[in-house]
């Protein structure tokens, strides 16, 4: 079984608890803060996929990262999944962790590249149309700048991309001119 599809049936596992607890948000803050720590920290990573370190000694790496700054039910998981063998996919299991509580709260991301910074009136545009084209209560949106667009915009959300750049719009007429 692919790591993606255990790593979403252990995040649907802690979401369902999370829920029965009455902790879904401190869960989310939790993964949130994990996969941040993750990212920043590669080695983290390796010691967690690493067959060779022993499961003790993962289990007390991330009890001494985490245990003041996660919930108890937190830090119960990540012992869990340690002692089954499957700490190679904690990474994963947050970020997908994320993604199904985003889905459950109608939380949606989407990515804009522009030439240059978004003015804050561009981005609640943006926010606006993507909120009534999806249905989504809130609208996270990641902004990255690329020069190469001369201007416009590239509006990627999920699997969806809009491409209203002038750069796409110049290499298409490329392509007709070119015919």
């Amino acid at each position: 079984m692919s790591e993606i599809k255990v790593a979403g049936r252990y995040a649907k596992s802690l979401i369902d608890l999370a829920v029965e607890n009455n902790a879904l948000e401190a869960s989310y803050n939790d993964m949130v803060l994990f996969e941040k720590v993750v990212d920043e920290t590669p080695e983290l990573e390796a010691i967690l996929k690493n067959p060779i370190v022993p499961l003790d000694k993962k289990t007390g790496i991330l009890n001494g990262i985490f245990a003041d700054k996660v919930s108890k039910l937190t830090i119960s998981f990540f012992k869990i999944v340690v002692s089954k063998g499957r700490s190679a996919i904690l990474f994963a299991t947050a970020k997908q962790f994320i993604q199904q509580y985003n889905l459950i709260k109608g939380i949606v991301t989407a990515d804009v590249t522009t030439a240059s910074a978004l003015s804050p009136a561009a981005k609640e545009q943006i926010i606006a149309i993507v909120k009534k084209e999806l249905g989504a209560n809130q609208v996270i949106v990641n902004e990255k700048i690329n020069e190469k667009l001369i201007g416009g915009f590239i509006l990627k959300v999920g699997d969806k991309q809009f491409d209203a750049s002038i750069a796409s719009g110049l290499s298409k007429l490329k392509k007709e001119f070119a015919q």
